[in-house]
């Protein structure tokens, strides 16, 4: 399936629910990366106080980077398990390899859950996380590493395609997710600070990591500062 017809099909469901009343544009950066993110999305207020809301919509995410090392993805690997607990679990460092590429540039298209508390008509604070979508990119060469500070072997590699959110690495793809605070200057506009963190993932032309089993997925984890505009409709 064309990336366009699973993009189309990420949209339906939030077209569905009714329309469009958050236009978000956030930019983060980190050392040597950063990334660009628009969202729509539509809140519920709950409860009595209406202090609370629950919203989801779709966020584009733009991510690109320099000389950046992706780690072996699966959970199986990194911690020996795929149940709930993993993420409890600490790292196995015997079988996690690296995927260097010198400059990483994914897109995603995923459909998000976000979490509001209203502290006062001006000030909201947030979290928000992608659930389900899908990613593209060019292809990018990358090298290889199987041991710290050798050089390896090189291959190609693309965007993992499927992303969705599950517990910790057994997550699949690339996904966003936010902390923030909104300041509205008025009804319509505001700004926003965020801290995000970025899952990206690639994966290799071929099982170039062998140890303890064959695998073709690679992860890098993002910490990144943000500032945002919002527009309410």
């Amino acid at each position: 399936m064309k990336p366009y017809f699973l993009i189309l099909l990420i949209f339906l469901p939030c077209m569905a629910i009714g329309q469009v009343r958050h236009v978000t544009i956030t930019g983060t950066l980190a050392e040597n990366q950063g990334s660009v993110s628009v969202a729509l999305h539509y809140d519920w207020q709950l409860l009595k106080s209406k202090r609370f809301s629950i919203g989801t919509g779709a966020r584009l995410t733009s991510y690109m980077g320099h000389d950046q090392f992706y780690i072996t993805a699966p959970a199986k690997l990194t911690s020996g398990s795929t149940g709930p607990f993993v993420i409890f679990k600490e790292n196995i460092a015997a079988n996690i390899d690296t995927f260097r590429v010198q400059s990483p540039q994914i897109n995603s298209l995923n459909v998000f859950i976000n979490f509001q508390y209203s502290i006062s008509a001006k000030i909201q604070v947030g979290f928000n996380i992608d659930a389900i979508g899908v990613s593209f990119g060019r292809k990018r060469n990358g090298e290889y590493i199987n041991q710290p500070d050798s050089h390896g072997t090189a291959s190609g590699a693309e965007p993992t395609a499927f992303n969705i959110l599950l517990i910790s690495d057994n997550d699949r793809g690339s996904l966003n997710s936010e902390l923030y605070a909104v300041y509205n200057l008025n009804k319509t506009w505001s700004l926003k600070i965020s801290a995000s963190f970025l899952f990206t993932e690639y994966t290799t032309d071929t099982n170039v990591q062998q140890y303890p089993e064959p695998n073709d997925r690679f992860r890098n984890k993002s910490l990144m500062a943000g500032l945002g505009v919002g527009y309410k409709f």
